[in-house]
């Protein structure tokens, strides 16, 4: 009973339901009372003006009574009983049925127990100057005035369930558009924000809807200032960090003593790494900001070889042993410049992840109409528990020795938000668990 509570109180779908049904109920209630009353209270009058016609029968055709003193139908429940009234006490001829009525009834319509018998009686003086008596028992006519009743009630009963299906379904369909919106917002990546329609919503949703398309232009500001200032900074750091880098590289070229040039080979390391890291910031902000790049017909093969091309010096350093699995070969609708950011980063996670001397194999596949591309390395791979974290910036998965900036993942993460690819982790030997297998999935470019 607390959750139906819960419920009503959090939907107002299920409350205007539950109000509309018992408005329709009370109204129904109150209309089938009234109209079983009236259509009772309209049989009886129907059963008087039947009383009225025998006796009047009687009269223009000059009947006399039965010698038992009675006319009755056939059916015992449709008796009318005719008898003729004496001006003593007494009924001439013989009780009708059992029936002993008064003969001091006045004329008119009268309800009265006879021998324990409920009675409508209608007194009428006929145009001979005789006194008739017509009888009807009570139990009878209420039996009929029943039945009649309840057969105008049962429109009523069928339509009422019926009704109270209807607005359910009517209620129901009022909402849809609501619940359409907010799957259509639940659906949507974190960079889309544009403003929600309001053509085919209700006049009631529409000051919520430009409260919230206002909410998602200052979330969208407040995202594009935090952007320009990250490349920004980006840029304006990469000038003191050329600086740097320069005069190292000239004092490497000075004489000095081994201490002195173990410290240097550090000190250019870490402005190697400031600079690897600015760069991933660039790319990041990038891959953030940019509405959508032209759109072609790429061979993934190729992006491949380019992208080797570039990173097989640190492969070699490491003694990695990299390269392009099969000859298969599949054409994505995608922009070059976001295939290469992300296979780019995919590959030198592998290379600088795997230890030395392992290997790093590129392949492609296409499977139920999509083109999935595979990069696959033999190294400690990423646990179940880690792999929604790997995603975010400047994580780095845990017991890593290796230097990095965290950010690689976090644009491939990006760049397939925005071109509506999707990102698989898995081990690339399953049975060990060992390993690391990235799928990126895109939609086949049409021929």
């Amino acid at each position: 009973m607390d959750g139906f509570k819960k419920r009503l109180n959090e939907s107002i779908q299920l409350k205007l339901s539950l109000a509309l049904s018992m408005a329709i109920v009370l109204v129904a209630l109150l209309a089938g009372i009234f109209s079983f009353v009236t259509a009772f209270d309209e049989a009886h009058e129907l059963q008087d003006d039947t009383l009225e016609q025998v006796a009047m029968l009687f009269d223009r055709q000059a009947l006399a009574p039965l010698s038992s003193g009675s006319a009755q139908d056939s059916s015992e429940e449709h008796r009318v009983i005719v008898q003729h009234l004496a001006g003593s006490n007494q009924t001439s001829g013989t009780p009708a049925a059992g029936v002993l009525l008064p003969a001091t009834l006045s004329d008119g319509l009268h309800t009265l127990e006879v021998n324990g018998q409920m009675l409508r009686v209608l007194v009428k003086t006929t145009a001979r100057k005789e006194r008739i008596a017509v009888a009807q028992d009570t139990d009878t006519r209420d039996e009929i005035a029943r039945d009649s009743a309840l057969r105008t009630l049962l429109p009523l009963l069928v339509l009422v369930p019926v009704l109270l299906l209807v607005v359910a379904d009517l209620v129901r369909k009022m909402f849809r558009p609501i619940a359409a919106l907010s799957m259509e917002i639940d659906q949507r990546a974190e960079q889309e924000l544009h403003p929600v329609q309001e053509a085919n919503l209700p006049v009631e949703v529409r000051p919520f809807i430009v409260a919230m398309n206002r909410l998602l232009a200052r979330v969208g500001q407040s995202m594009d200032v935090q952007r320009r200032f990250v490349a920004d900074a980006a840029h304006e750091l990469r000038s003191p960090l050329t600086a740097m880098s320069l005069q190292a590289e000239r004092l490497a070229g000075s004489e000095m003593s081994a201490p002195a040039r173990e410290r240097l080979a550090a000190l250019r390391q870490g402005i190697e790494r400031g600079r690897n890291l600015l760069d991933q910031l660039l790319t990041l902000a990038k891959a953030q900001a940019t509405p959508g790049l032209t759109k072609s017909p790429v061979s993934v093969r190729d992006i491949y070889r380019r992208v080797l091309e570039d990173l097989m010096p640190l492969a070699e350093a490491r003694r990695i042993d990299i390269g392009i699995e099969g000859e298969q070969d599949a054409q994505v609708l995608v922009s070059e410049l976001d295939m290469i950011a992300m296979v780019k980063n995919l590959v030198d996670n592998a290379i600088r992840y795997t230890p030395q001397g392992g290997r790093v194999d590129l392949s492609v596949a296409t499977v139920q109409g999509r083109a999935v591309l595979n990069i696959q390395d033999n190294g400690p791979g990423i646990s179940l528990a880690e792999r929604e974290r790997v995603f975010d910036a400047f994580y780095r998965t845990l017991g890593s020795d290796q230097v990095g900036s965290g950010l690689g993942l976090s644009i491939v993460k990006a760049i397939s938000d925005r071109i509506d690819a999707e990102i698989v982790l898995g081990f690339s030997d399953e049975v060990k668990g060992s390993g690391l297998r990235v799928s990126i999935l895109f939609a086949l470019a049409k021929a």
